[in-house]
């Protein structure tokens, strides 16, 4: 009788076990496509990804850049201020979109030029996204605009 229990709870282990392990690649499985890495451009120029990989490049929309094509296509360039990326973009620009202002393109690097699927710009006059603001305040050209619109004028 003792046996027949130890066995029993051995068998349920070792199918719980199973199941988890199961359960844990099916979801890996169908997160493969959703799962896209941030970079910023100098990480994109240092270490290319592959035509097929899918991320996220941020930074900011680069003064001097922004060529609105025939039709709906776009092109600009990404920089962290320390390198910079050319992006194009087919379809309709965020409202807050713009020169000198942070963005986060997902899409893919195909020859040298950063083809985007989606764009998103900030929401407010001081919103930047947290893995833009990481690489600024790591390249130390950062300046929160809220500290910066407090400060007091004239230096002193």
């Amino acid at each position: 009788m003792k046996g027949l229990r130890k066995r029993r709870r051995i068998q349920i282990v070792v199918l719980a076990a199973a199941s988890l392990a199961l359960s844990a690649g099916l979801i890996g499985y169908a997160m493969r496509d959703g799962i896209n890495f941030f970079r910023t451009p100098t990480q994109v120029l240092e270490n290319p990804p592959g035509p097929d990989e899918t991320f996220r490049l941020g930074g900011l929309v680069e003064h001097g850049s922004l060529i609105r094509g025939q039709g709906e296509t776009v092109t600009f360039r990404v920089t962290d201020t320390n390198a910079s990326v050319p992006v194009a973009y087919t379809g309709i620009l965020p409202d807050l979109f713009g020169e000198g202002e942070g963005t986060v393109a997902t899409g893919r690097l195909v020859g040298g030029v950063f083809e985007a699927r989606e764009v998103l710009a900030r929401h407010d006059e001081t919103y930047m996204p947290k893995e833009v603001i990481d690489a600024l305040k790591e390249r130390g050209v950062y300046k929160d605009p809220r500290t910066a619109a407090n400060a007091p004028a004239g230096g002193s």
